[in-house]
């Protein structure tokens, strides 16, 4: 974490959140923003995470199993690294937990890792907190060293373990079954529908009436037939009603768990990982700024928080104005930078008449979603049009995105305005 020189009278861009949604944010306001704005120095970017390192989190699934899956300097990433490259002054990283928004006041509360607290004045706000995963192995849910921690445990319960229950159908759950019954079960015969014999059994829980429920039902039983080549099975229409120990997949990824339906039955497992969505980062937050599920109300187009206050903004899973997906993420970057950009120029008395209008989201609601199961095989559909295993693989599958974020932490990808 850097210290905090900032003059007192310099102007705060506060991002929360250090990943796709913050990183990418800040990466384009210092590129295409803060260079134009009158008295630019007078400007500094801060950007608040509770991990020093950001990383590509879908590739979770497969990277929870073994290091030696990716290579780590590539899955794992500093940001302050990454942010040497703007003039000194510029920018700021503070290693911390945003613990209250007081938007009326316009100050920011940080947790920060070293044990102490600070509060920020924000000029401007953006809020990428992003979501948490009921399960720690499958996101920064706190920092790189509490998911390593528990990636480390769960694989050394792994060889031992003779039953595995996921409880979720969509992409999460599936790709996490799919990528441990390939590694523990192998993969059933050219010739074979069926994988004889699993050596672990792996059983999926869905309360929907199947699988991956972004996608069309052929998709879904497609993804059920290659699940099924990998010892992995599927039970559907059914949720986990209780699970005891309490805490079991969540507080702990090795406990032996005993998950209770809703329909009564049992399933005894050795290890239990909860893939049932995620939570919105939101408890620092106001309730009057939150929609129903927890997420920040932001508006669809513009993706101002209004109820906030000028200048305040939200952007990623945390934010209402779109379904969670990181090429949804990708669209709104841009637009949310270009109305960041005009309401600091309109907010620095730069006339209206130049400036512009705002930038517009909309969202691309076609069927768009992939899914590898397993290193060689996936499903899945972009703009609307179904692709065959080898294009997911090819695209998602060989490496869970880890071709594309290189480019994406580091700016290159917000070398050019859009």
């Amino acid at each position: 974490m850097t210290q905090d020189t900032t003059p007192a009278s310099q102007k705060k861009i506060v991002i929360l959140g250090g990943s796709y949604s913050g990183v990418s944010t800040a990466h384009y306001l210092l590129k295409h923003a803060v260079p134009y704005l009158p008295d630019n120095a007078s400007y500094q970017i801060i950007l608040v995470s509770a991990s020093s390192q950001t990383m590509c989190r879908p590739a979770c699934p497969r990277a929870l199993i073994s290091d030696d899956m990716f290579p780590q300097e590539k899955l794992f990433v500093s940001i302050p690294k990454v942010f040497e490259q703007y003039p000194n002054g510029s920018f700021r990283f503070i290693h911390g937990t945003a613990t209250e928004l007081d938007h009326i006041n316009r100050t920011v509360s940080i947790s920060l890792a070293i044990g102490t607290t600070e509060e920020i004045d924000f000029y401007a706000l953006v809020i990428a907190t992003g979501a948490s995963t009921p399960s720690p192995l499958l996101g920064l849910n706190r920092d790189e060293d509490f998911l390593r921690a528990n990636w480390t445990a769960f694989r050394k319960a792994l060889p031992t373990a003779k039953s595995i229950v996921i409880a979720g159908g969509g992409p999460a759950g599936i790709e996490t079954a799919g990528e441990l019954g390939e590694f523990l079960n192998g993969r059933a015969g050219w010739f074979s529908w069926k994988l004889a014999d699993p050596k672990v059994s792996i059983t999926v829980v869905s309360a929907d009436s199947k699988i991956l429920p972004n996608l069309r039902p052929a998709i879904a039983k497609k993804a059920e037939e290659y699940l099924a080549q990998v010892g992995v099975t599927v039970v559907k229409n059914v949720r986990v009603k209780t699970v005891a120990p309490n805490g079991a997949g969540t507080d702990s990824v090795t406990s032996k768990a005993t998950l209770t339906l809703e329909d009564g039955k049992t399933l005894d497992a050795d290890l239990y990982i909860p893939a049932t969505g995620s939570r919105p980062n939101t408890a620092f937050i106001h309730e009057a700024l939150l929609t129903a599920n927890g997420r920040v109300d932001t508006d669809a187009s513009t993706l101002r928080v209004d109820k906030a206050g000028p200048r305040v903004y939200a952007v990623g899973d945390v934010a209402s104005y779109a379904r969670p997906a990181i090429h949804l993420i990708l669209s709104a970057i841009p637009v949310l930078c270009a109305n960041i950009k005009r309401d600091l120029l309109l907010a620095s008395g730069t006339e209206k008449s130049s400036v512009g209008e705002d930038r517009v989201f909309k969202e691309d609601t076609r069927e768009t979603q992939m899914v590898p199961i397993g290193k060689s095989k996936g499903v899945g559909a972009a703009m609307g049009y179904q692709l065959p295993s080898f294009m997911v693989w090819l695209i998602k599958g060989r490496d869970y995105w880890l071709w594309t974020t290189g480019g994406l932490w580091s700016g290159k990808q917000w070398a050019k305005e859009s």
